[in-house]
């Protein structure tokens, strides 16, 4: 089990190398009532929520401080990752302030960011009361936006990170081993749905995004093919049946996608049209972790698969090739993604080692339905490696 002090230490170490790195004095986390309206990087800070006005504060000297409300104060100092924790009753300002002083940083990182939500934790409100604190010690024109402060931590994954990663990945893998045997024609999506969601139970675990959607079943041809809820519809002969789904282990998530055919009466595999079209997909994932090297963007690795599949005569897919995955199923600031406007400039983003991404092409094989796999790789120093084992043959129903 990874253990939430083993976590912070790694992290915030890590955050103070990141601003040595971008040259940035140090970096504010400010907020409050955070199990109403928390900062999403606060789980790499503190144990557990807070609940007054709270700053975490790095240093890239080292110096890591946490000042939080009396009853705060003791569950921040048990996680031993401060030098510091002072505690108020009355208002944050005077400690707060004493400290910024004492400090005298020539720039302070907020978490704000126009692009990346996992940057922008900084309510409106939160943001002006911050900037009126700093503003009385006439340190308000040194704040810049901590995007890459917070993208790097985020993305770089620890190793106990990426051991959490890796079970949740096996659990998942497990999972789809045994509905392989329990996919019948006549089971219907939502049948095949709350098997999956029945073993996740029994394993006492989470899935990695809410349960109406997790896993996400369709089978044939004209489905919603993503982002929906298991329905009536049957498993037929001659179907392309595929799922999305991803297990939690430790607030690590999984996040895979898999394809099987049902064979009609009489066949011995899939025709040729299934065939291709999965090939086509396991050519797409195989190229395109095999170009994925640090300092790659991920626009280039986007557009050499999004070439395989209309090289191969198919529509291009309408969504980016793969994401990040951590603590979220959808996580990080890096995209292998299209310079389309919603992906802002996330697929500029170069790769950097310990990234964890997906790698999920679709296409639809007419009348069938859709062929697509979901794969995650990590970037390494030199290249990228899968963390599943990669789906390369269709599993067959009969």
């Amino acid at each position: 089990m990874l253990r939430k002090e083993v976590l912070i230490k790694e992290k915030t170490e890590q955050a103070v190398n990141i601003l040595k790195e971008a040259g940035v004095d140090c970096w504010i986390t400010f907020t409050r009532e955070s199990e109403i309206c928390g900062d999403p990087t606060l789980v790499f800070l503190a144990p557990s929520h807070v609940t007054w006005h709270s700053a975490f504060i790095i240093s890239s000297d080292g110096r890591k401080k946490a000042i939080v409300g009396l009853y705060d104060k003791r569950a921040i100092e048990d996680s031993g990752a401060y030098d510091s924790v002072d505690s108020y009753v009355t208002g944050i300002k005077e400690p707060f302030e004493h400290y910024m002083k004492e400090l005298q940083p020539r720039t302070i990182a907020i978490n704000y960011s126009k692009t990346s939500e996992i940057s922008d934790g900084l309510t409106h409100g939160l943001y002006l009361v911050l900037y009126e604190l700093l503003q009385e010690i006439g340190f308000e024109n040194r704040l810049v936006s901590a995007e890459k402060i917070i993208s790097a931590l985020r993305q770089r994954k620890s190793p106990s990170e990426l051991q959490a990663i890796k079970a949740a990945i096996t659990e998942t893998e497990n999972i789809f081993q045994l509905v392989k045997k329990f996919i019948a024609p006549g089971k219907t999506e939502k049948q095949i749905a709350d098997f999956m969601l029945n073993e996740v139970r029994q394993r006492h675990l989470a899935t990695a995004w809410g349960e109406s959607t997790c896993p996400a079943v369709f089978t044939g041809p004209e489905t919603a093919q993503a982002h929906y809820f298991p329905t009536d519809r049957q498993v037929k002969p001659g179907h392309l049946l595929n799922m999305d789904f991803g297990i939690k282990v430790d607030g690590y998530c999984s996040d895979l996608q898999r394809t099987f055919y049902i064979m009609e009466k009489g066949e011995k595999g899939a025709p040729p049209e299934v065939k291709k079209g999965f090939e086509t997909i396991t050519k797409t994932i195989e190229e395109a972790r095999k170009a994925m090297k640090p300092g790659v963007k991920g626009l280039v690795i986007d557009e050499l698969a999004r070439r395989i599949v209309t090289e191969a005569g198919y529509e291009e897919f309408p969504h980016a090739l793969g994401h990040q995955v951590g603590r979220f199923a959808h996580d990080g600031t890096a995209l292998l993604g299209p310079a389309w406007e919603k992906y802002a400039d996330k697929p500029f983003q170069p790769l950097e080692p310990g990234m964890v991404f997906t790698l999920e092409p679709r296409l639809t094989v007419p009348g069938r339905g859709v062929a697509t796999i979901e794969d995650m790789v990590l970037v390494t120093e030199t290249g990228a490696e899968f963390l599943d084992h990669p789906q390369t043959e269709l599993m067959l129903i009969k």
